[in-house]
């Protein structure tokens, strides 16, 4: 009989005095994994054996993780949350997925350990959309990510961390590792995979890479392969970071060392801008001004510039960044058409009317190839639309889910970014 998992994910908090402990404690299908106590300087990252550990629970992959362009990495650990009940067949299983600098903290409030309430908050838990009554729902941290799992932020076997030994990543590699993670939990299909942008591509891979491991994916506010604007716009924001002189090439994790934070602010200000849309940012701030001369859009795009950096890592926003600049469901596969024709998952697709990242025609193709209706988020957000409408999203994933579904109505969700 598969593992059952215990509703919550909790744990206790790490000490951030004495040996550093080992999580999660033993149980069935997962592997006790020792953290370190050493924490990057200058970085947002998740310090093991230091910061608390929260609601997450760890699992370790079983053995090296081969890369898809190259190299190895000899020992991977993936941080992840639960909410709900495995049941005694594991078929009420669900994965939700982050995207670029979200984490494992879908759902649930500000707490130690997790300075953010749940960015998904809105749709998982008892009576919501993802009803956890009925429904176990897993987020992992992903692969090269800064909240517990193995990423630049984290040491190698060598006890040195990665920094800018750190090898290139893909969306594939990413989706390997979440299946350990699958493994760990005693998870064998997934009754459905919920992902948007970044989230979204990896459902994507999901869905063509392991269909025999999925029930049907709903796949929001992504394409099926990078297009030249999205790799432009990426290229600009990784060049930020790594020229600015604090990157050391990736190895600021070092004491007295400042890191990149210019690099990456100006990173996330590019982002932002993209993330929403032309006529909410005129809505909201048109050309107006502060007291103190500076113009309102700037200081929007200064505070979520400081917010990122309190919490994120330059190395993981580079490490991700690539991976998205590098993402095609259909590389080795015939390219994105045939590998989205031969698929046999059943996908909801939807994106987001106002989305100039990545636009209604992007999902279009993706529906018009996997032979599935297109549905359109009505949004004045933008790309972010897939994370602030909660209640539309809400309404396509009690479709999706069918049976599964409870009458419940999602609450609002606070304003996130991608």
């Amino acid at each position: 009989m598969p593992p059952r998992a215990e509703p919550g994910g909790a744990g206790p908090a790490a000490s951030p005095t004495g040996p550093a402990p080992l999580r999660p404690s033993p149980g069935p299908g997962l592997v006790p994994v020792p953290v370190p106590a050493a924490g990057p300087a200058g970085s947002g990252a998740w310090r093991a054996g230091v910061d608390p550990v929260g609601r997450r629970r760890f699992a370790e992959l079983p053995g090296p993780l081969r890369l898809e362009r190259g190299g190895v990495l000899p020992r991977v650990r993936v941080a992840y949350e639960t909410w709900g009940r495995l049941d005694a067949a594991a078929g009420n299983a669900v994965l939700v997925l982050h995207a670029l600098t979200g984490d494992s903290h879908a759902a649930g409030p500000a707490e130690p350990g997790h300075p953010s309430a749940g960015w998904w908050d809105g749709l998982i838990g008892p009576g919501r959309a993802l009803d956890t009554d009925r429904l176990f729902v897993v987020c992992p941290n992903v692969l090269g990510g800064c909240q517990g799992t193995t990423g630049p932020a984290t040491t190698a076997p060598d006890g040195r961390h990665w920094g800018g030994r750190w090898p290139e990543i893909t969306i594939a590699d990413q989706v390997a590792a979440e299946v350990a993670v699958a493994d760990a939990v005693g998870v064998r299909r997934w009754a459905a995979v919920v992902g948007g942008s970044m989230g979204g591509m990896r459902a994507l891979e999901w869905a063509v890479g392991h269909p025999d491991r999925v029930g049907r994916v709903v796949v929001l506010a992504c394409g099926a392969t990078a297009t030249a604007e999205q790799i432009g716009l990426y290229a600009v924001q990784v060049r930020a970071i790594t020229d600015d002189p604090g990157w050391h090439g990736g190895d600021y994790h070092l004491p007295a060392t400042p890191g990149p934070a210019a690099g990456m602010g100006l990173a996330r200000r590019m982002a932002q801008i993209s993330y929403r849309s032309e006529e909410e940012l005129q809505d909201r701030f048109a050309a107006r001004t502060r007291e103190d001369g500076q113009f309102e859009v700037a200081s929007y795009l200064d505070h979520h510039a400081g917010k990122l950096a309190r919490r994120f890592d330059a190395g993981s926003y580079v490490t991700l960044t690539r991976a998205m600049m590098t993402q095609d469901v259909g590389r080795g596969r015939g390219g994105f058409a045939a590998a989205l024709r031969a698929c046999s998952v059943p996908f909801t697709v939807a994106g987001v009317d106002s989305d100039r990242l990545y636009p209604l025609r992007l999902q279009e193709d993706i529906a018009a190839l996997a032979d599935a209706p297109l549905r359109v988020i009505r949004s004045r957000s933008g790309h972010d639309g897939f994370l602030t409408e909660t209640d539309q999203v809400a309404a396509l994933v009690r479709e999706t889910l069918g049976a599964f579904s409870s009458g419940g109505s999602p609450s609002g969700s606070p304003e996130e970014s991608s």
